[in-house]
């Protein structure tokens, strides 16, 4: 079984191989003995190797220890989980948080929390995996609405039941496409159909919003989604995820989670690692503008190229390539030319959207990017892309 399925992702280039990096994280890695820019991390600001956000891990393992123990209902909270949820209500203008190992395992729980039997989502047909299987263990029954279109969402909602539970599942920054939800009609349509909204703002954290607080506060919309749901491991440059909100609605998460309440807590480490991000965020925002303008400076440079980008208003610039083969070898080609930035390729993505994904940080310099700008001109005229 095994050896025939594996075959046949490799037919159909879709094999996956783990790439070891010699290096932690950052602008520059180092593979395989030299070194290349890496364009596709999702550490947006730089702050996974911050001397300050690795102190506070140090500090917090040497007091505390490498693990939890278990999970925090059952062998309590330790100070630094209780100072990270107080930082993130506070960072989110929210009344509480609850923390998580992980976003997969954030939304998995709090979506089967939040809906059941006999109730109806409403997903994006974009959403993340982790999203999709949250709704899938949910129980209720799921309708999937063509990417940010607004008229096939109403469309679905016209044909429920009125008094029926419904909750719309979208994330706040598509992953893949680097496109916003258009959260405004999406919060206007729920208030309007008496339907909840769950936005996954895994890549808006630290990134979006005049105070990088996410996509809510990009829109102004603080206030009218009661849940945020966000990651530590991207911008931040840590580990695990969260939802902040209304204390009423944190304690109901609390008791109804299963992925919070059968899971053993994040280390210490790298809550108190994620504390010192936050700090970070909030008294550094010349970090978010390099990030911008290095993310201006790629996009203009693949633009003028000739390079074709998916509608893309973030960070995350995606070349869809089509082809699963086509986006092996380019990305081949690229990291031949001292740039890592994979083949993203189904199931991740739709069929025939295989594409380089590529992501921008605010540690990238004019050099890195001009270096990578030259790469993928090469790459792209080897292939016949360009």
């Amino acid at each position: 079984m095994f050896e025939d399925y594996l075959a046949e992702l490799e037919a159909k280039h879709l094999t996956r191989r783990l790439l070891p990096i010699d290096s932690g994280t950052g602008p520059v890695v180092r593979i395989a003995g030299r070194d290349v820019v890496l364009l596709a991390s999702n550490d947006y600001l730089g702050l996974a190797g911050h001397p300050k956000v690795v102190a506070a891990a140090v500090h917090a393992t040497q007091t505390y220890g490498a693990g939890s123990g278990a999970a925090r209902l059952v062998s309590g909270s330790l100070p630094p989980h209780l100072q990270l949820e107080e930082a993130l209500a506070q960072f989110k203008g929210t009344e509480s948080a609850l923390t998580f190992g992980s976003g997969y395992l954030a939304n998995v729980g709090a979506i089967p929390a939040l809906i059941g039997r006999g109730g109806l989502i409403l997903a994006d047909r974009l959403c993340h995996a982790s999203l999709i299987d949250g709704c899938r263990l949910s129980g209720a029954d799921v309708r999937i609405y063509r990417h940010n279109d607004l008229e096939h969402l109403t469309a679905l909602l016209a044909k429920r039941r009125k008094d029926r539970r419904t909750l719309i599942v979208t994330d706040g920054v598509f992953s893949m496409d680097g496109d916003l939800a258009p959260l405004p009609e999406l919060v206007s349509l729920a208030e309007a159909q008496e339907a909840d909204l769950y936005v996954d703002d895994a890549h808006g954290t630290g990134v979006m919003g005049t105070h990088g607080r996410g996509t809510i506060e990009h829109y102004g919309l603080e206030g009218r989604i009661p849940l945020q749901m966000g990651t530590l491991g991207k911008a931040l440059g840590t580990s695990g995820a969260f939802i902040a909100g209304p204390e009423q609605s944190i304690q109901y998460l609390l008791h109804r989670c299963r992925s919070f309440m059968f899971a053993t807590a994040p280390p210490p480490g790298c809550a108190a690692a994620a504390v010192a991000a936050l700090e970070i965020v909030q008294q550094e925002p010349q970090r978010r503008r390099r990030l911008w303008d290095n993310r201006q400076r790629l996009y203009a440079g693949f633009r003028r190229l000739g390079f074709t980008l998916a509608p893309t208003v973030s960070p995350i610039m995606p070349l869809v390539v089509g082809h699963a083969e086509t986006a092996v070898r380019f990305a081949e080609q690229l990291l031949a030319h001292g740039v890592f930035a994979p083949a993203i390729r189904p199931p991740t993505v739709p069929a025939d959207t295989s594409r380089i994904r590529v992501t921008v940080t605010s540690e990238h310099t004019a050099v890195h990017i001009d270096q990578a700008l030259a790469a993928f001109e090469r790459a792209g005229h080897t292939t016949g892309i360009l």
